[in-house]
């Protein structure tokens, strides 16, 4: 404190001894159970690298300024600290004023760019031009001021630092000092400490626990990267802590709620947890783009030991099936509370819910998107193949491109300083283990208007996420020689709407227009042009317009259902025509893969010249029932050929079941701390067991996470599960129930509730 460049490191963390060298003579290395697991910086670094918000360093309560005698020196007449009170109770000005007072946690914080204020108690008055003091924030084990990890802020004017201090009240011996911490400071949890200068070093207060502070992302300050100048989206985006997720399909659009839980006790703790274990450090931790790319491969476990393990597959015996989440809560505290143990499972609304709540607790605006038909791929171009034989028929051995019926990732504002003006804003983040991004499985930052366009030269990822969103279906028919011949390009398919919540209601917000120009208008042609300019390929092939259109209507079904699917011809043409038509229903998982066919016609259509007709096929429940994979799609391809003019004709359509809804019910009086009953209830309504069945159910602000398991729900049978619980804050609210079991996933049940103080 006496000069900001003596206190570039206060008091060094101590180092712990380096291990024994191996001996020189030994010929290969030992067997990997008798390695060390983590192996000295000695000789490579001059001290290990700080990249944990958990390890404290020691701070000296006295740092001599010169060599002492012994005993303690006579500090008796110098100014001496009584108290430190960092005004940290939720009603308090700090945390109303930096809208941090929903955070279930009893201690101070604050966001960064904005003044917050602490009351200092001396033993005396204080006397400006005799006593010397600074209040000292330090974060890590081995805190230095070059670093950003060690912050002297001096009450005057004439000296300050890289944030500034003034005083704002004095009253006889408390002084109330206001400090503005800088807008790229790191993020993260600090400890406190006041120092005061005397002619023989600097005293300094204990360490206490009780006055650490937590500093995070401001998007209420225009200095901050993650400035956001929209009220309204900024409580949407950063406060609340109920979510919708859109599943299902583009023409049959189905939601769930999600409790983000940003502000539960112990998920801020998590979040700087995952930055820990990924062994980010901490000079890092004030970059929001290097912060939301690490969180972007720390949010999966593929290659880094990260929060969630993916599984597809349909068989979760060693975990909770994704679809019986209710929420992010119990997932980031499990993480953070086995020390590191991955989470199993999630698919991608999973990622992307938990990924959201990371961004909202940092104080990072953030939201989940869903893009129905989303192409995922791998090859560097545009095109997702689907191979028919000479007659028309759909070859699956030969189609291994899929297209998921919906896919969910993250959006994240800030401004993009790496990047030309305009391409900041809203950012494509993707936790979603899909490709690798220098080396590990993550997505993003990607300018969501770079890639509308076609700008998708700059950083990070957005070739991928343009392909999401842009590819062509290409229908090839192959021919006895393998070759391959184009006879149909769909180039409105994939990307065919990107939703996310709408902001303060629980609408929908239809944000495809700000990911791409209206499909063949003149801005999209010269975006696709663009976006080749950068290396990304796309079918030019040029195909005469066919004269017989088929195409296949939506149905609203219910799981277990008898249902016609409607195949409409129409004829545009002055003459006779007939169609060898293949119509093959195949139960896919949401992500495209097949899983087994459940239909196979193959009718000849009759078409009278410009006339319409209609073929009906009957799909029956006990039919596809026992071969229905979660989220219970079924893949409609109906594909032919023109007898007399050869041309192939095309459709697609996902029929999406809907499964049976939990009633929730609340009774009691919505009152903080009343105590009150909330009831599930389910009717199994099919005519099978359902066996080993899980029920969960959680509120923020009103209630922790429950559980309950049924051995056995016969058909017929109705079951109520009842529970009491105390609202914790006022305020409108949900609670959220999910039911799940082998034979029947994706149930959900919802109510509103308000709660008066």
């Amino acid at each position: 404190m006496a000069d900001q460049e003596a206190q570039e490191n206060p008091t060094p963390a101590a180092t712990p001894a380096a291990p024994p060298a191996a001996p020189a003579a030994t010929p290969a290395a030992p067997p990997a159970a008798a390695r060390p697991k983590r192996i000295s910086h000695r000789g490579r670094t001059a001290g290990a690298r700080v990249s944990s918000n958990q390890q404290e360093g020691k701070v000296e309560e006295f740092e001599p300024f010169m060599l002492m005698p012994r005993g303690p020196p006579p500090l008796k007449e110098f100014l001496d600290i009584w108290d430190v009170d960092v005004l940290k109770r939720p009603q308090e000005i700090n945390k109303q004023g930096h809208h941090t007072h929903l955070y279930s946690s009893d201690f101070l914080i604050v966001r960064r760019a904005q003044e917050f204020q602490i009351k200092i108690t001396f033993d005396r008055p204080y006397k400006p031009a005799e006593d010397k003091f600074a209040v000292e924030f330090v974060i890590g084990p081995s805190p230095q001021y070059s670093k950003g990890t060690y912050i002297p802020v001096f009450p005057t004017e004439d000296r300050q630092s890289v944030w500034r201090g003034r005083i704002v009240e004095t009253s006889d011996n408390v002084v109330t000092m206001g400090i503005t911490t800088s807008p790229e400071c790191i993020v993260g949890k600090y400890m406190i400490y006041i120092g005061v200068v005397t002619p023989y070093g600097i005293r300094r207060t204990r360490r206490d626990p009780s006055t650490d502070i937590y500093i995070l992302f401001n998007p209420w300050s225009p200095a901050d990267a993650v400035f956001l100048d929209d009220e309204e989206e900024r409580e949407e985006c950063v406060m609340n802590e109920l979510g919708i997720i859109y599943h299902g399909a583009y023409d049959d659009v189905s939601e769930r709620a999600w409790n983000y839980g940003q502000f539960e006790f112990g998920v801020l703790d998590a979040c700087l947890f995952i930055m820990d274990k990924a062994d980010m450090p901490l000079s890092n931790r004030g970059d929001i783009i290097k912060v939301t790319r690490v969180a972007s491969a720390m949010l999966n476990s593929r290659d880094d030991d990260g929060v969630l393990v993916g599984n597809w597959s349909g068989d979760y015996t060693y975990g909770v099936p994704p679809t019986s989440w209710t929420g992010s809560v119990e997932i980031l505290l499990d993480y953070a509370g086995s020390r590191g143990t991955p989470v199993c499972y999630a698919q991608c609304w999973v990622y992307a819910a938990v990924f959201n709540t990371f961004l909202r607790c940092l104080g990072i605006p953030g939201r989940v998107v869903t893009n129905f038909f989303s192409a995922h791929d791998n090859d560097g171009n545009l095109k997702m193949d689907i191979i028919l034989d000479e007659n028309g028929k759909l070859d699956r051995n030969r189609t291994k491109d899929s297209i998921w019926n919906y896919h969910c990732w993250n959006e994240c504002f800030m401004a993009r300083s790496d990047l030309p003006p305009g391409f900041g804003g809203w950012q494509v983040v993707d936790a979603t283990p899909q490709e690798t991004s220098d080396g590990l499985f993550r997505c993003g930052p990607a300018s969501v208007a770079a890639v509308k366009h076609g700008q998708i030269c700059y950083p990070f990822d957005a070739p991928f996420v343009f392909a999401e969103v842009n590819s062509d279906v290409i229908f090839y028919r192959r021919q006895k020689d393998g070759t391959l011949e184009v006879v149909k390009v769909n180039p409105t398919h994939v990307g065919r709407m990107v939703l996310t919540k709408a902001v303060l209601h629980d609408g929908r917000r239809d944000i495809t227009d700000q990911y791409k120009f209206p499909e063949g208008s003149p801005e999209e042609r010269r975006v696709l042009e663009k976006a080749e300019e950068f290396g990304c390929q796309r079918e030019k092939a040029s195909l005469p317009r066919g004269d017989v259109e088929v195409e296949i209507p939506n149905l609203d079904v219910r799981v277990g259902d008898n249902f016609d699917v409607t195949l409409q011809f129409k004829n545009h043409s002055e003459q006779r025509r007939t169609a060898d038509v293949y119509i093959t229903g195949t139960v896919v998982y949401y992500t495209g893969v097949p899983s087994a066919e459940v239909v196979f016609k193959t009718p000849k259509i009759k078409l009278d010249p410009l006339q319409s007709t209609d073929e009906k096929v009957l799909v029956r429940g006990e039919d596809y029932m026992h071969k229905l994979v979660e989220q219970a799609n079924i893949h409609f391809i109906a594909t032919g050929k023109i007898k007399e003019t050869g041309q192939i004709i095309t459709a697609m359509k996902v029929i999406t079941m809907h499964n049976p809804k939990l009633i929730v019910k609340v009774t009691g009086s919505p009152r903080v701390s009343e105590e009150m009953y909330v009831s599930v209830e389910f009717t199994n309504q099919f005519k099978f067991n359902l066996e080993n069945v899980d029920l969960r159910m959680e509120g923020p602000g009103i209630m922790p996470f429950k559980h309950k398991q049924y051995s056995l729900i016969a058909p017929g049978t109705s079951i109520t599960w009842t529970e009491t619980f105390s609202p914790r804050r006022a305020g409108s609210t949900k609670l959220i129930a999910s039911l799940d079991c082998a034979a029947l996933r994706q149930v959900y049940g919802e109510t509103d509730l308000t709660v008066q103080q």
